[in-house]
């Protein structure tokens, strides 16, 4: 009876402490609102840098998918304007190129995206002004370009766009965690806030993108331009 009566005890005294001290309740503050995210140069200095070594796609190439499956990057090179991409047919590697120097470049790919606004888009298309469509984004270690001249679907659409496969190279690239930082050749990029950014640091260039919109930074950090907002 004495040992009933001290079990009953114990478990009035924890509950009475439960209450009094409300340590094991979580209420929601509705007056909280969140931090903004960093702009994107300022999250890729801040960010913890991840060992490159665990995203190798290849020779010379770096590349990883985003946690949504809606973003691939590679941190990879370009010869006159010719990318090794280990996921998408492409012509680097012939030897015409080789007059071309070597350019360290971060090349992104989106299965869902926004159109590029009129004052980005940087190149006509062979005159016509047709075909240049958002989806992709290049960084090289002074300019960040969003969209390009093409025609038909990109690898990452073919695979997780609207319609996607769900199955290819891509689907086999490993993923950069969200917060995490890379680094390559002096470029960097970081996966946040529902995107990816990628920037040359030091020479205040970088981009974001998102399924919403993109950010292209340039003029040291000052100039931000694209159909996101500063500050998203």
């Amino acid at each position: 009876m004495g040992g009933m009566r001290g079990t009953v005890l114990g478990i009035f005294a924890a509950v009475l402490l439960v209450l009094t001290t409300g340590c094991s309740f979580a209420t929601k503050d509705p007056d909280y609102v969140p931090p903004a995210p960093l702009p994107p140069l300022e999250q890729l200095e801040q960010a913890p840098v991840t060992d490159p070594t665990t995203l190798a796609a290849g020779d010379d190439v770096t590349a990883f998918i985003a946690a949504d499956r809606n973003i691939v990057c590679a941190m990879t090179s370009s010869r006159g304007g010719h990318l090794n991409l280990p996921y998408e047919p492409n012509t680097y590697s012939n030897a015409a190129n080789n007059k071309f120097a070597v350019v360290p470049v971060v090349h992104c790919e989106l299965g869902a995206y926004a159109k590029p606004e009129l004052d980005d888009m940087v190149d006509d298309c062979a005159g016509t002004g047709l075909g240049y469509l958002g989806g992709t984004a290049l960084l090289s270690p002074d300019k960040a370009v969003y969209g390009a001249c093409r025609s038909g679907v990109t690898q990452m659409e073919s695979e997780f766009g609207p319609k996607g496969s769900r199955n290819g190279p891509i689907s086999k690239l490993r993923e950069l965690a969200d917060g995490q930082n890379i680094e390559r050749n002096g470029l960097r990029c970081s996966a946040y806030n529902g995107g990816v950014a990628c920037g040359n640091v030091s020479g205040g260039v970088a981009f974001f993108v998102s399924r919403e919109g993109y950010q292209l930074v340039s003029d040291g950090g000052k100039t931000v331009r694209g159909s996101l907002k500063e500050g998203f």
